[in-house]
């Protein structure tokens, strides 16, 4: 049909005013019909047959026809047979049969009307009406039109309110509202194009099957969003999927199975609300459907090859699906409404937020499955990216390099999946290379209100589901009363996943029986949606009663599933009441297994490498591609890395330098290194430079990393997509998956981390408190005031610090293991290190340790090219280690006592001071120490320094306000280490609501006022 109209057009613009039926029929009949050439209008083809040009020739053969019919050829024949008997000019011409195949874009004329019907036939030579060739284009757009619009008015809603704005207009006028036809046309029979598979094995049907049948496929209780897909071969297997007859059609077992599992679904919530009717439990009362739906997905995908499924959802629904999805034993579940304290440490979280780890037997296809839900915040939505990252990450280790063995499902609700913008972060990481998990099953429990407010006041979009639409990903609607359309979509979903490993959405059309809570009063808000809400039965009711009535099952067997599993549920209940503890490993989601065994949780590791390791690594990063001298690089490449190779030489290390040192001898041993943020193969600040590009070839590119070692650990550096808040999620779900990887998050300036915040609220700083998991995630945050302005100067130091959870009233008791203890017993790591050999070891440390930390890393930005910042081999090799405070090495260390300021500071206004201080001539009179390591405070290496210099003032230095960086972290802390023996003075900008002056004058005057005051003795 599109392309029909698209002739018509072009017939059209070369001024043809003719029908185009007429303008069709003018060629020659049994010639092929071009559906796309854009052809001239020619005077022979406007004119009767007998012009002028040719009257000569036509009166020769016409004389010759009257006088012997056989001495002319038999089309001349036919032709004067059918004139003489008063055929109209331009019709009395019969064509011969054109042998020859047709071209790409041409269609017999005669495939446009079947051979039946009582129509007459083409090929005979009849006159045809154009009335058939237009109704024939107009039932293939009529099948087009239920193709894309058909959802608009199919019955999805179980209430039966929904009312989408169609202008006034009757339902079946937004399908067919353009074409006409009488009654007696509906048996006519037409012939069904190649988009469509309503006739199955027929080739034509009548109009009246036609429609039945697509308004079985499209307007029942199944709504499909799909021609918006630009793959034939995608939108082909969706309609082979949706349209035959009887496709939804289960057998008895079937039925059964469905049943038995929507009872369980249903005995759950009404267990539960029977004995914790006060509770907040988020109960899946009147979306029931999910759980069998769920159990569905992973039946289909597991049968299709599929042995992980990692799973994210909100709360409501979670106590179900961990009970009758996961098989969570139901006692642990029930404890949690117990009140008991913990046996294990950590804050945990309220039972509704918890995750699980499971490896089960599927009943349903006889293999092993592992299932995990993770752990989520209220946070809706946020956990999206964390599940992506995680399933990516077991993809990985696993080799699943097509996700035909691992995948993710995740749940959403339909206000939250319309509104929180997280959610279109995490669908456009779906295709890219570093970041697709090869396809998502997305189930939305569409309760149609959201908290307090309805659709009309909470999306724009026609559905919740819009957003999906941007990754043409297919979405499927359907009545969650239909029970086995939603099993049937969720075959199909399955199926679609593993075909084509793509995003698709089910939305689950449902409604929310209680409130928001069940303590919530719905009434206030939603009255009259209540009041035909509690006049509707339960789904479980009304598909028991059609079994019943199909004979399927009978009364006492529907109530005996009923009572089996009530009991289950009772026994269950009894036995979580002889607990006394609950254990928080019960619910972790992404167990370690046997990381923590046979270690001592309080040694670490030595993160000093042999110096022929650094050599090797440092070569091999400033080196072109071996064996490869067409590899053009580009001259200011080549520039860096021969002075990258000079340092080498040299036994020196500049920032890029040590972080590759860093990663290279971790993938030497064995240990997977992702970096992954904006812009990070170059680096923000073109320093990094860890993939090297062809300047002549496209996509021929070249990562020195890579390929140190023959057997050495993979090495993911990866560009993301402009996005904090999904890739900073993402790679946190990475981490959490094996401990014995590297993964580091950049952001392109520290500035733009708040954009990720609750992230870094949610998972990064509390996450092992709240689930008992670990993650060893590294955040790399460029900060520092360089006169950038407000948004290029801070990564919010201060609320690093803020978050972190150690007492500021408390000095641990000295020991041999007083580091690695402090590190043990916080709940991340922030530092703001000044020297490339510190920022080697902090990386290395993270593997080092016997546990996992997050560690919050301040990275400079002048600094990467400063002539000072660097280090030497020395400080790398076996032997040394990370150093939480560098002590002042220069002549204030010689005479101590005469030394009259100590300035600790941190990061890179240690050079600004360095160069103050040779300036004034001051270098033995201030001594300036170095806070690599902020958090944990070093109280113990900051008490050897202050007892140093008996008579020198204490004061700190930081660039930042004093209403920002680490001072109102520090300050407390120095007061319980000094116990008024002794004071700490501030060094720094005054108070300011804006991290940065966006002024150069400006920025330069508050940096003089700071070092002057610094040399004030």
């Amino acid at each position: 049909m599109h392309r029909a109209r698209i002739a018509l057009q072009a017939s059209t613009r070369t001024g043809n005013t003719e029908r185009f039926a007429s303008w069709l029929l003018n060629k020659p009949q049994a010639a092929a019909a071009t559906v796309y050439a854009n052809r001239p209008k020619s005077s022979t083809a406007a004119e009767p047959f007998l012009n002028g040009s040719s009257s000569a020739y036509v009166e020769t053969m016409y004389n010759n026809w009257l006088s012997d019919p056989n001495s002319v050829h038999a089309s001349w024949d036919a032709f004067f047979r059918n004139a003489t008997n008063g055929a109209q000019p331009g019709v009395a011409y019969t064509p011969p049969p054109n042998l020859a195949p047709y071209s790409k874009n041409e269609v017999p004329l005669t495939s446009l009307v079947p051979a039946s019907g009582g129509m007459p036939s083409i090929s005979a030579g009849s006159p045809i009406n154009e009335k058939i060739i237009d109704d024939h284009l107009a039932v293939q757009a009529i099948i087009r039109s239920y193709q894309i619009r058909g959802h608009h008015i199919a019955k999805l809603d179980p209430l039966d309110i929904a009312n989408l704005d169609l202008g006034g207009k009757n339902p079946r006028k937004v399908i067919h509202s353009s074409y006409r036809f009488d009654e007696a046309d509906m048996d006519r029979v037409f012939k069904l194009p190649s988009t469509t598979f309503i006739g199955e094995k027929e080739k034509a049907l009548p109009l009246r099957e036609i429609l039945n049948r697509l308004e079985q496929a499209y307007c029942n209780n199944i709504g499909i969003e799909f021609m918006f897909i630009n793959s034939l071969e995608q939108c082909n297997w969706i309609r082979q999927r949706m349209e035959p007859p009887n496709v939804t059609k289960m057998s008895n077992d079937q039925k059964r199975l469905i049943l038995a599992r929507l009872t369980r679904s249903t005995g759950f919530e009404n267990f539960l609300a029977k004995k914790w009717s006060s509770e907040k439990r988020f109960g899946l009362e009147g979306c029931e459907i999910l759980i069998p739906a769920m159990k569905q997905v992973i039946d289909t995908s597991t049968r299709l090859g599929v042995e992980s499924i990692i799973m994210g959802m909100p709360h409501r629904g979670r106590l179900n699906v961990l009970a009758n999805v996961c098989r969570k034993p139901l006692h642990q579940l029930f404890t949690q409404f117990a009140g008991l304290e913990a046996e294990d440490d950590g804050s945990g979280d309220v039972k509704y937020h918890l995750g699980t780890y499971i490896e089960r037997l599927n009943r349903v296809t006889n293999k092993n499955i592992r299932l995990a839900v993770c752990a989520n915040p209220s946070h809706l939505e946020a956990v999206d990216p964390v599940v992506q990252g995680k399933t990516r990450a077991e993809q990985f280790y696993r080799g699943d390099n097509e996700g035909k063995k691992v995948m993710s499902i995740l749940l959403h609700g339909d206000a939250a999946f319309a509104g929180q913008g997280v959610v279109f972060e995490t669908m456009h990481l779906s295709d890219l290379p570093a970041y697709t998990t090869h396809g998502t099953v997305h189930i939305v429990a569409n309760n149609q209100i959201g908290f307090t407010t309805d659709p009309r006041h909470s999306r724009s979009s026609a559905y919740c589901t819009d957003v999906a639409r941007v990754v043409n990903a297919p979405i499927f609607h359907v009545n969650s009363d239909n029970p086995e359309a939603v099993m049937h979509v969720c075959n199909v979903a399955a199926e679609w996943r593993a075909t084509f490993h793509k995003d698709v959405v089910i939305d689950i059309v449902s409604y929310r029986r209680n409130g928001h809570n069940e303590v919530d009063e719905p009434m206030f808000t939603q009255p009259l949606m209540y009041q035909k809400i509690r006049k509707t039965k339960p789904v479980l009711e009304k598909y028991a009663d059609q079994l019943i009535t199909e004979g399927v099952v009978t009364a006492e067997e529907v109530k005996d599933v009923k009572d089996k599993y009530e009991k289950i549920c009772e026994d269950a209940y009894n036995q979580a009441k002889q607990e006394t503890h609950i254990k928080y490993k019960d619910w972790l989601d992404s167990p370690w297994s046997g990381f923590f065994e046979g270690k001592d949780p309080l040694k670490m590791s030595t993160t000093g490498v042999v110096e022929e390791t650094l050599v090797h690594i440092g070569k091999r990063f400033s080196s072109p591609p071996p064996n490869a001298a067409e590899f053009e690089i580009h001259k200011g490449l080549l520039r860096i890395l021969k002075a990258r190779m000079e340092m080498v030489e040299n036994r020196t290390v500049d920032w890029a330098l040590a972080e590759a040192m860093a990663f290279g001898s971790l993938l030497k041993e064995g240990i997977h290194v992702r970096l992954s943020g904006e812009d990070v193969e170059r680096g923000t600040f073109s320093h990094r430079h860890h993939v090297l590009h062809h300047q002549k070839v496209d996509k021929a590119t070249y990562c020195p990393l890579a390929h140190l070692y023959p057997d050495q650990a993979p090495y993911t550096v990866c560009n993301s997509s402009l996005s904090e808040y999904g890739v900073l999620g993402f790679e946190v779900g990475y981490s959490v998956t094996n401990p014995n990887a590297l993964v580091l998050w950049e952001a392109q300036f520290g500035d733009f981390n708040n954009v990720a915040q609750c992230i870094i609220d949610q998972f990064i700083s509390s996450g092992q408190a709240k689930w008992v998991r670990q993650s060893g995630i590294v955040l790399l945050q460029p900060h520092g005031m360089e006169g950038m302005g407000p948004e290029h100067s801070s990564a919010r130091l201060e609320r690093f610090l803020q978050m972190s959870a150690d007492d500021p009233d408390y000095m641990p008791p000295e020991s041999p293991d007083y580091e690695v203890r402090q590190l043990h017993d916080c709940n991340w790591i922030v530092a703001n290190c000044s020297s490339p050999a510190s920022l080697f070891h902090i990386l290395r440390r993270q593997i080092a340790l016997p546990f996992r930390k997050p560690l919050i890393l301040m990275t400079p930005k002048s600094l990467l090219r400063h002539p000072e910042c660097k280090s030497t081999f020395d400080d790398m090799v076996e032997g040394t280690t990370f150093r939480r405070l560098i002590p002042e090495e220069g002549p204030a260390a010689q005479n101590p006592s005469n030394v009259r300021k100590v300035a600790f500071c941190s990061g890179r206004v240690y050079y600004d001071l360095l160069k103050q201080r040779r300036e004034k001539n001051l270098e033995k009179d201030i001594a300036i120490v170095r806070l690599e390591q902020i958090s944990p405070f070093p109280y113990d290496q900051i008490k050897a320094e202050i007892a140093k210099y008996p008579n020198a003032q204490l004061v700190w230095s930081q660039e930042e306000h004093k209403n920002m960086g680490s001072w109102s972290y520090i300050e407390p802390r120095f007061r319980t280490l000094l116990q008024n023996q002794k004071h700490i003075s501030y060094n720094g900008r005054a108070t300011a609501a804006s991290p940065a002056t966006g002024s150069k004058a400006a920025h330069n005057k508050e940096l003089r006022n700071l070092l002057e005051e610094f040399c004030v003795l």
